[in-house]
Order: C-alpha cells, then sequence, then structure tokens
C-alpha cells in the first residue's frame, strides 16, 4: 500500500473514531439522558420518611422552589437593584466570616450564605488583584446564594422562617474551627436555630434545629438550595463540563450516578429530578464548586430548576428530604453539608472520605480516559512537590513517558531509520517508472519485502503522544493547581498562551500587542510567542529526520505541518506548547541515535561509514 494510501486511511480513521464517538456514544448519553428526566417529570415521585411512609408532595409555593422565591430587595423577580455589590451586603445585618481560606459573611435576614470570597485566589496575575468572587446576595449583580429551611406538607400552616426572616446569632464573627448559631421564633411555640460551622478550608457544616414548645406535634422537611442568577460566563468547550451536577444513589449500597444537565438544556426543560439516598449536588465552574451534601443516609429529592425570563435566567439546584417528625416538648434537627471553594484534587478526595460522600471526585471533569488524566496529573503533583515548579514536573514527567515508550518507539525510529535509507532506491523507481504509478507501486512493495520494512510503521510515535497530549493538555486546562503556576522567565502561568509577540519584537518595542491589533480579531492569530516559534521549530527539525514521503503532494502538505501546528498551538496553554516542544526534542535525540546506530546520514541517504559492531 502506497503512502498516500496509509495517509488517507489514517486521515478517514481518525474522522471515523471522532464521528463514531460523537454519534454512537455521547448522542445516545444524552438521548438517554433526557429520556431520564422526561420520565421522571411524568412520574409521579415521591420521598419517603425513615418509617416508609410517603412524603407529602408540596404544593406550588410551598416547596422550596423558585416559585417560591419572593421578590429580590428593590426588585421584581430576579432582576439586580444596580446598586454594586458591597452596598448591597451593606444593607443588612450579617456575621462576619473569617476562616483560613474563605471570607464574606452571612446574612442574618433569611440567614443566607451569599457573601463569599476565595482571598488565596486572584482575578489575575498583577498584584493589586481583587480576590475571587464566589457568592454574592440577591439584588447585587449576579447574585449567588446558599439558603437552608424547613417546608410543611399541604395545607399545614405552621409559620416558618423564610427568605425574608430575620435571624439573631449568638457571635458576630464566625472563625475557623468555630460554630456560630442563628435563631429565629415563630411566636407560636416553635423555636429554629441553625448551626453553621467551617473549616480549615472550603466546607460549612449546618445543622437545622427545631424545638417544639408547643402541645401538638408536628412533621416538617428539611431543605437546602443553590440559587445562581443569570447565565454563567462559561468557556464553552467540549473537553470541559461547566454547570448544574449532582451524583444521586437509588439506594444506600450504590455507588451512585453522576447527572450533569446543561444550562442551555435546564433552561428549555425547566426541571429536572432525581430521588437518592444521601448523594449531593451544586453547580461546577472551571476551577470553582459550590456543592450541598445532605445526610449519607438521608431520603432526598434531588432537583435541577430554572426560572425568571429570558435575560434574567435563575439556576437553581435543591434537595428535599424526607419529613422529620417533632412531638409536643420534643426537638429535632437535621444536618448538611455546604461546599464553597476551589476544585483542589488532593481536598476533594479527602472530603471525600471523611465525610463519606459518594464519588465527590467526579466534580473535577477528568474526562472520558480518568486512566490517563488522573495519573498525569498526580505525577506532576508529586514532581512539583519535588522540584518546586509545575513546569519543570511536567518536564520530568515527559522524560518518564518518553522512557516507558522507549521500546515501541524504537521500533517505530528503526523502521523510520530504514525507511529512510531505501529513499534513493525509491527516487531510481520513480525516475524509472514516470507516470506508471502500479508499476511503481508493485516495486516498492517488493522492495519493502526484500528489505522487511514497514512503511506505516513509523507512524507509531505520533500515534503514541497523542493520548498523553491529550492527556495532559486536559490536566492543565482543568486543574486548579496549574491556575497562575509560573514557569520561567516570562511565563508566568502554564495556563495561559504565551504572552510575548514577534510583532512588537517579544516586548522590546513599546506598544502591546492586543490593543494594537484589538480592530481585528483574527489579526492577533498571527501574534505568536517565543515558544510557540520554538516548538514549530522542533517540529520541523523532527520531520527533516523523517524519511520523506514519495508523492510530491504529499511532501508539500508534510511540509507545512510545522507552519500550521506553529499558529495552531499559538493560542494554547504555554504549557502545553512547552511539553510539546521539549516532548520534539526528546524525540530528535532519540532519532540522532537510532539513525547512527542503523547507519543512516543524518541529512539523508545511507551513511558511508558502517556501524559500529554490537
Amino acid at each position: 500500500m502506497s503512502d498516500q494510501k496509509n495517509l488517507i486511511i489514517a486521515i478517514a480513521l481518525s474522522l471515523a473514531i471522532m464521528l463514531g464517538f460523537q454519534f454512537f456514544v455521547d448522542a445516545p448519553r444524552q438521548e438517554k439522558l433526557r429520556a431520564e428526566q422526561a420520565a421522571q417529570k411524568a412520574a409521579t415521585t415521591q420521598v419517603t420518611n425513615p418509617d416508609g411512609s410517603a412524603v407529602p408532595t408540596p404544593a406550588p409555593g410551598a416547596a422550596p422552589g423558585l416559585n417560591a422565591l419572593p421578590a429580590l430587595p428593590g426588585a421584581a423577580g430576579p432582576v439586580a437593584t444596580g446598586a454594586s455589590r458591597a452596598a448591597v451586603v451593606a444593607q443588612t445585618p450579617r456575621v462576619t466570616i473569617e476562616g483560613q481560606r474563605l471570607r464574606g459573611s452571612i446574612n442574618l435576614v433569611g440567614g443566607r450564605v451569599d457573601d463569599v470570597i476565595l482571598p488565596d485566589y486572584k482575578e489575575g496575575l498583577a498584584p493589586n488583584s481583587p480576590p475571587i468572587t464566589l457568592l454574592s446576595p440577591a439584588g447585587a449583580p449576579h447574585p449567588y446564594y446558599a439558603e437552608f429551611g424547613w417546608t410543611a406538607a399541604p395545607g399545614d400552616s405552621t409559620k416558618l422562617p423564610g427568605p425574608q426572616t430575620r435571624w439573631s446569632a449568638d457571635k458576630t464573627t464566625l472563625k475557623t474551627g468555630e460554630t456560630v448559631t442563628l435563631s429565629w421564633d415563630n411566636g407560636e411555640g416553635l423555636v429554629f436555630t441553625r448551626a453553621i460551622s467551617l473549616d480549615d478550608n472550603f466546607m460549612f457544616n449546618v445543622v437545622q434545629g427545631i424545638e417544639n414548645k408547643s402541645d401538638k406535634p408536628l412533621t416538617l422537611f428539611p431543605y437546602a438550595l443553590l440559587s445562581r442568577h443569570g447565565l454563567p460566563k462559561t468557556d464553552g468547550l467540549y473537553i470541559l463540563y461547566e454547570g448544574p451536577l449532582g451524583v444521586f444513589r437509588p439506594k444506600a449500597d450504590e455507588k451512585g450516578t453522576l447527572k450533569e444537565v446543561p444550562y442551555g438544556d435546564l433552561a428549555k426543560e425547566k426541571n429536572a429530578e432525581f430521588d437518592s439516598v444521601g448523594g449531593w449536588l451544586g453547580f461546577t465552574d472551571k476551577y470553582w464548586l459550590t456543592a450541598l451534601v445532605p445526610g449519607v443516609e438521608q431520603n432526598i429529592k434531588g432537583r435541577f430548576t430554572h426560572g425568571g425570563t429570558p435575560g434574567a435566567d435563575r439556576f437553581q439546584v435543591d434537595w428535599l428530604g424526607g419529613g422529620v417528625a417533632v412531638a409536643a416538648g420534643a426537638k429535632a434537627q437535621s444536618a448538611s453539608l455546604l461546599f464553597v471553594g476551589a476544585k483542589q484534587t488532593e481536598l476533594v478526595n479527602r472530603y471525600e472520605e471523611r465525610h463519606q460522600i459518594p464519588r465527590f471526585d467526579l466534580v473535577i471533569d477528568w474526562g472520558w480516559f480518568p486512566y490517563l488524566t488522573k495519573p498525569m496529573f498526580f505525577a506532576i503533583h508529586w514532581f512539583h512537590g519535588w522540584a518546586g515548579n509545575i513546569g519543570v514536573a511536567m518536564l520530568i514527567v515527559t522524560v518518564i513517558v518518553k522512557l516507558l515508550f522507549f521500546p515501541l518507539a524504537y521500533k517505530s525510529y528503526v523502521a523510520m531509520s530504514a525507511m529512510k535509507k531505501l529513499q534513493p532506491e525509491m527516487q531510481r523507481l520513480r525516475e524509472r517508472h514516470g507516470e506508471n504509478r502500479e508499476a511503481m507501486q508493485k516495486e516498492l512493495m517488493e522492495l519493502y519485502k526484500k528489505e522487511k520494512v514497514n512503511p506505516a510503521a513509523g507512524c507509531l510515535p505520533i500515534l503514541l503522544q497523542i493520548p498523553v497530549f491529550f492527556a495532559l493538555y486536559k490536566v492543565l486546562y482543568i486543574s486548579i493547581e496549574m491556575r497562575h503556576a509560573p514557569f520561567f522567565g516570562w511565563i508566568h502561568d502554564l495556563s495561559a498562551p504565551d504572552p510575548t509577540s514577534w510583532i512588537n519584537l517579544f516586548g522590546l518595542l513599546p506598544y502591546d500587542v492586543p490593543a494594537v491589533f484589538a480592530f481585528g480579531g483574527m489579526l492577533h492569530i498571527l501574534s505568536l510567542g517565543i515558544w510557540p516559534i520554538i516548538m514549530g521549530i522542533t517540529m520541523w527539525l523532527q520531520m527533516r529526520l523523517n524519511p520523506q514521503p514519495p508523492d510530491p503532494v504529499q511532501q508539500k502538505i508534510f511540509a507545512l505541518m510545522p507552519v500550521v501546528f506553529t499558529f495552531m498551538l499559538g493560542s494554547f496553554a504555554s504549557g502545553l506548547v512547552i511539553y510539546w516542544s521539549w516532548n520534539n526534542t526528546l524525540s530528535i535525540i532519540q532519532q540522532i541515535i537510532i539513525m547512527r546506530r542503523m547507519g543512516v546520514k543524518i541529512g539523508g541517504g545511507a551513511d558511508p561509514t558502517p556501524p559500529p559492531a554490537k
């Protein structure tokens, strides 16, 4: 088979794999998910009490859904007041949060956790860059908050705390390892409490209590919700999921199933419900997460809902627990967790083990091939602790991967070197047969058979590094550990593109490239940094070592590949470009060593000096 046919087959196979995955794996999965959601909407599902009895489905307006939320302060519906976030926070009495890794406050009106910032993480690299703001109160731009409470069965007129309830607190500040207790008396014999504590990272423990001082028993149902107003800005790439998600367990002894409902699908379908024993649900962003975690053995109904109007969307995730019976003169409580913070891999795994949260590690989108991305991440993370630089750790892991695949790569490079030795003979065949391709192909095949050369074997090194390339790309893209991680010189963020540009002579000329080319977005593609250019050079050198394809058209295509990849990867994360450059360099070294052992001249053709004896 000719090299041209091999190229066509390789391209066809790649397209077939991509399209096949889309149509036969992902499309059925999405269709199944939509069917499950539709079936759950049509079916009459109920949460059960601990004794197995059914929980009455709250009537519209009684459940903690979007239709139960009152108008926001100073506005109708989810529309912001126009006031700044700081001004809205200052309008209500609050308990200050001073955790080791969290800052903010708890709103005493409604008892909401609606003001959280992450002081460890900045929006940009500048020293004066503001910290990441995660939660904001209703009435501020982009409200995003957590709420806890109780609801009653239809027809029950028990006076319950709501979003406008004014709570009292036993202290003014919540610090790491401490607990603040909010309390409210409904004036009808019921005292509600909400004890909120914070660990040394991002996890709140919320215990809702009821003291029944009346002479009547009652049954109430605990709930918790996360409400997010406005359509969040996402990267919108297939490689990463951002939106509502959760893990739900039909039975306590099951691992649980991950459910993801994108914002767009949720806005169309309006509602998704899942019965579960324990589990968790929340909103995930690229680096940040908010998640509600009910009790491990608690029967709940989890929901993803959408409300509001076009351009003023409100997305909500919530869970409704089974009935809690409170006898006259008795007390009862319901405990749950709230995560608000960064998706640090080791921390997420620790929370999963400590609190027995089922499959909590899935908050990090490791993709369809976690057996590649996870080892890649943990290897880089381990070497980072040893080397002190993630970029250096990445280079070390690349060397290890090269060593692991060296036996296969060696065979491939031997095949490529053998092909390079045959190039003079192949050129003579082309000159002899001219346009008679059939005769030339026949003699080429005889030549390959005689010299025991497989022309397709040289493709193996490229095929081997493609999955590693995508695994590293995934790790660099999704891991908060890579965010704002410096390398050396001008690379201050391995997760961002190379900031230099040849247009201003890599910073020597006194103007900023994005400002100069702001009038033409496509022109910014031409703004290549130093590392993309280095990558292109190493790719060109590597291809110079490979045997040239016999077809002139193929030669031109392969000659353009380094240029195409240079511009294509120019806007990718600099860490990925550095990896590709380093990987090419190691491949060049390997190839030169093998070519010398095979007696192949580096510039092409056979070396007149025989190879050393083995």
